[in-house]
């Protein structure tokens, strides 16, 4: 299996959410960063843990990236997820602000 080489801030998220590092999640975004999950948008550290907790480490989540694209600070990826609110594929986008998340969304598939 090929290892995919993403940009640390990311890996850093990944690596949260598969070891359910609560505080590495949070710490992995900007203090205005944010999660926008189906247009469900959660604002700041608080928000973020908030998500963490309902949607990805609280749900015992595991994530696995199957590709990724970076242009500038916007990194896309398609990733596998399994937890106990949601298993299947999806796509995500990261917006980079130096060494942090400033956010990560995750589309409606229509």
């Amino acid at each position: 299996m090929t290892t995919l080489s993403l940009p640390a801030p990311v890996q850093q998220f990944v690596d949260a959410i598969n070891s359910a590092d609560t505080d590495a999640f949070v710490a992995a975004f900007t203090e205005d960063g944010f999660v926008d999950d189906w247009g469900r948008v959660l604002r700041g550290h608080d928000g973020v843990r908030s998500w963490a907790g309902s949607d990805a480490i609280g749900a015992g989540a595991r994530m696995t990236v199957l590709s990724a694209s970076v242009d500038g600070s916007t990194v896309r990826i398609h990733f596998d997820w399994r937890s106990d609110v949601f298993n299947g594929e999806s796509d995500g986008i990261f917006e980079l602000d130096g060494d942090r998340i400033a956010g990560f969304t995750i589309p409606p598939v229509h």
